[in-house]
């Protein structure tokens, strides 16, 4: 038996299989008391810390984990498109019927006020194209539209929208971004930095409409046993309001889910000044809300043709390189001035060119300051070249790839980039071998925030059409585990309070109906979440009718 002492517990998991960790022996049952882990061993063993007031669970030989860490995902964006209207190819499959969504909702609102949806994607209506400005004031002519796709880097506007933000046919689209014009006129469609003038205009919400966003994504999060996330961009829409939620929430008790934060410090969102001010320098805080990295976005996505490549995307235009929102001196000053600061860094870089100018400036900020321990970072890193693997090995940077894009996205991109390519990108076992400790996650809305698509295609490398992309990086299902739970705490510097079932550690637990250790692959895809803990309190639990 592991154990710090034999005082009681408040509560006792007992009956199943439980995870601790990659590396750790599997055990019978688990005591929490205080919050945190206090022994684990064989169900005999934990008997010894059962009083009168301990509550015992049987997990009648379910598989119990640690909690799952979402190391890149937007909890705010999330529970808000949770209010929006979905236009997810779930939900959406043709174009007739995103219309149709859209026209309902504003016949829901006051003529003038915004209809605003999330999640179509393009390359799965069946036009194959985005709509246009003209079909949106068709369907809402009386107000204000506006549509982000998938990738959360494209949305389309209608006409109504434009002339709010000041978008005309002579507007030109800015440095790092599009707004997109065939013969002359707009069709509505804006990419990148493109879409500042839109997201100037859109209303804003108030602290308790976004401390309700945080409250609807959380409770979902625990659903699926996820019980830390790093909310991946506080300030991308409402500014320093978010953080002012985010604290509200931590305050009152509002707060479901732990959560990293990190800073919207790019050129043109930022609430680094305030968060200056304010003391907030990353690895403050507590285990409940912590302060995180900074955010910059550097180029776009595969998906939409804009992450910055050096080599073209498929289709024969040689300049089809995607886009990088900054030059090379802005981002060197932006990291130089944070890296003085104190702060870590997760930074947006998708495609090799966004990666190579990441690392360039990181490299110049940890030559004049080192510091082996900093643990900057680069956000999805896709797209990356060999040579550049080496060099996040030497400065150990670590990567913060969603697997799951793979699955949703894998077949996509076989159309927009060559196939070998495709199959070396997001290389976890490389990026494991290097010592890098990827971490999983989802990037949530991007994809949907289950957890199993990531598991899923992390043990097979297969998409959702059943493709195999790269079989030579498939990880073990206790590495992807690791990759879930102890990697995301190691990438918030907090791998010594959580991600592992070991006395001392946060009591944060997840229980599977499917025993993910030994089933077969394709029924980790439909296996849910019966029971989560958060520390050491049962915060959901799946009743038997659902």
């Amino acid at each position: 038996m592991t154990q710090s002492d034999t005082m009681q517990a408040d509560t006792v998991l007992r009956g199943g299989t439980i995870w601790c960790g990659l590396g750790l022996p599997r055990v019978e049952a688990v005591a929490m008391a205080d919050g945190v882990i206090l022994a684990t061993g064989t169900d005999a063993e934990i008997a010894a810390h059962i009083g009168p007031d301990t509550r015992v669970i049987d997990l009648e030989g379910r598989l119990a984990t640690p909690g799952l860490n979402d190391a890149h995902m937007h909890l705010i964006p999330y529970g808000t498109a949770m209010a929006e209207v979905d236009l997810r190819p779930t939900t959406v499959a043709t174009l007739d019927g995103l219309l149709g969504a859209l026209r309902d909702r504003a016949a829901t609102l006051a003529p003038g006020e915004w209809v605003i949806g999330r999640g179509y994607d393009h390359f799965r209506l069946d036009t194959g194209r985005h709509p246009y400005r003209e079909e949106l004031d068709q369907a809402c002519p009386d107000h204000p539209v506006y549509i982000v796709r998938t990738d959360g880097h494209l949305a389309v506007a209608n006409s109504r929208a434009l002339a709010l933000a000041g978008i005309d046919e002579d507007t030109p689209s800015p440095p790092g971004g599009l707004i997109e014009r065939q013969n002359g006129k707009l069709t509505g469609l804006v990419a990148e930095t493109g879409r500042e003038p839109l997201m100037n205009v859109l209303p804003r919400a108030s602290v308790e409409a976004l401390v309700e966003s945080i409250e609807r994504g959380g409770a979902d999060l625990l659903s699926r046993g996820i019980t830390s996330v790093m909310e991946a961009a506080v300030g991308i829409r409402d500014g320093w309001t978010e953080m002012e939620a985010y604290q509200e929430a931590h305050a009152t008790g509002r707060l479901p889910v732990r959560v990293y934060a990190t800073l919207m410090g790019d050129k043109t969102r930022s609430i680094l000044p305030e968060c200056m001010a304010a003391g907030h320098v990353s690895g403050t805080g507590d285990d409940r809300l912590r302060i995180g990295p900074v955010k910059i976005f550097t180029d776009g996505s595969a998906g939409g043709r804009t992450a910055a490549m050096t080599k073209p995307y498929l289709g024969g235009d040689p300049d089809d390189l995607g886009l990088l929102c900054l030059s090379d001196e802005e981002l060197d000053r932006m990291v130089m001035e944070g890296h003085e600061a104190g702060y870590r860094f997760a930074i947006h870089a998708i495609g090799d060119a966004a990666i190579e100018q990441v690392l360039n400036a990181y490299e110049k900020a940890l030559a004049t300051h080192p510091d082996p321990d900093r643990r900057h970072r680069i956000e999805h890193c896709g797209w990356l070249r060999p040579d550049q693997m080496a060099r996040m090995q030497a400065m150990h940077v670590l990567p913060a790839p969603q697997p799951a894009f793979l699955y949703y996205f894998g077949d996509l991109y076989l159309t927009l980039i060559e196939r070998e390519r495709v199959t070396a990108s997001h290389p976890m076992r490389t990026w494991i071998d290097a010592g890098l400790k990827p971490s999983a996650s989802t990037d949530c809305p991007v994809v949907e925030i289950d957890p199993f698509a990531n598991l899923y295609t992390m043990v097979t490398r297969k998409t959702s059409q059943g493709t195999e992309l790269g079989p030579e990086h498939c990880l073990t299902i206790e590495e992807a585990l690791d990759a879930y739970t102890h990697a995301s705490a190691y990438a918030a510097h907090e791998e010594q309070i959580k991600g592992r079932l070991v006395p001392g550690q946060l009591a944060d637990i997840a229980v599977f109906d499917t025993n993910l250790l030994t089933c077969a692959p394709e029924e980790i895809l439909t296996a849910r979440c019966d029971l989560t803990v958060l520390g050491g309190a049962v915060v959901y639990e799946r009743q038997a009718a659902q």
